[in-house]
């Protein structure tokens, strides 16, 4: 008999097996994939840490989660400095001086910000109606038509003026030459990739993989305490209420017979009529000196069930729905529902382990 039989090997999953056997606490850890790490898992390849579900970046502000995840790998020194390709044209994000140098040509924070006032003021609009309307209001036309409109209608699948407002609540701009992405204090790549670090975390702990817990709910749930559950939560209930939606991604990854594709990790295509909406070339996340490259097309598709979801569409319908399942959640005496499908939010990997520590705490001191 476990204390808890906790149903996904990724990153809430594991932070919680993880404290939970700390605590004295006997874990069993199942997946339906093949290896651990959920959707940070990398795989070598030719020496080379492939990122298998998209790129991700870890940073933080908060210094007890910097050191918390410092335990179990290594951290390089890598900086998220994406560049967004237009047509032939190269820009820096996010939108700074380097920036609006290249599009207006102007040196000064004052020439700039006077650039995109006077931009702001052509088109602005007291209420604004969509996506489109809102991110002229904050940016204006120059930074919206070649930096924003493309990219996004691709990765919500929808036309700018049929997307609602509050997608875009704020759009940092910066008036310096600064195109470090993120404002945390704590930024890095784990050396030897995310997945070495959380087999670290699972070290001594039962894992068991290609392990389907719907296949067998009854006898898994007969098998623990405590069910800790990170997948879908309108899956948990057999969609009772209906099947919440998501955004997914196609991901295209070839091996190129040359050392540096791109001169970054990271390129946004921000044109409509480019398919995909960025390339990741893997190596730089690690400054990798292979003699080879591996390079991934990331293309947004509409998600259908069977699918893998990456971004919840948290509007008003579905969060209705959403809704509806928390109160069926709330009443369980022996389930926990965590991470970004049981909460159906988008979750950067540093609100994840905040959120890991923080239910295992409250779990074991009962």
């Amino acid at each position: 008999m476990y204390d808890y039989l906790v149903v996904g090997a990724g990153l809430f999953g594991s932070v919680f097996a993880y404290e939970a056997s700390r605590r004295g606490k006997k874990c069993l850890v199942i997946d339906k994939r093949n290896h651990v790490a959920g959707n940070i898992y990398t795989k070598e390849v030719n020496g080379i840490n492939v990122h298998e579900y998209g790129a991700h970046i870890f940073h933080t502000s908060n210094k007890e989660i910097w050191e918390y995840v410092n335990q179990f790998a290594e951290f390089n020194r890598y900086t998220n400095s994406p560049v967004a390709r237009y047509k032939d044209e190269l820009y820096n994000l996010p939108f700074n001086m380097n920036t609006f140098h290249a599009l207006w040509g102007v040196k000064t924070p004052e020439e700039a910000k006077e650039y995109i006032s006077r931009q702001i003021a052509n088109t602005y609009k007291e209420e604004p109606a969509n996506l489109e309307e809102q991110a002229l209001n904050l940016v204006g036309k120059d930074i919206y038509e070649k930096l924003i409109k493309g990219y996004t209608e691709k990765q919500w699948g929808k036309q700018a003026t049929e997307l609602p407002s509050f997608i875009i609540k704020r759009l940092p701009v910066r008036f310096t030459y600064d195109n470090n992405y993120f404002n945390d204090k704590y930024q890095g790549i784990p050396e030897g990739g995310y997945t070495k670090m959380i087999e670290k975390m699972l070290e001594g702990i039962e894992v068991r993989l290609n392990t389907d817990y719907f296949s067998h709910k009854k006898e898994f749930d007969a098998m623990a305490h405590t069910v800790v559950y990170t997948g879908m939560i309108d899956q948990y209930y057999e969609y009772c209420y209906g099947a919440l939606e998501y955004r997914s991604l196609r991901f295209e990854t070839e091996q190129l017979p040359v050392e540096n594709y791109q001169g970054n990790a990271v390129v946004n295509y921000t044109e409509y009529e480019v398919p995909y909406t960025r390339i990741i070339e893997h190596k730089h996340f690690e400054f990798n000196t292979s003699k080879e490259t591996i390079i991934t097309r990331e293309y947004p598709k509409t998600w259908k069930l069977g699918d893998e979801p990456y971004y919840p569409i948290n509007d008003e319908k579905n969060m209705n729905v959403f809704s509806k399942y928390q109160e069926l959640a709330a009443k369980e005496t022996n389930v926990i529902f965590g991470g970004r499908l049981a909460n159906y939010q988008y979750f950067d990997m540093h609100n994840v382990i905040e959120k890991a520590l923080n239910t295992v705490k409250e779990a074991c001191s009962k």
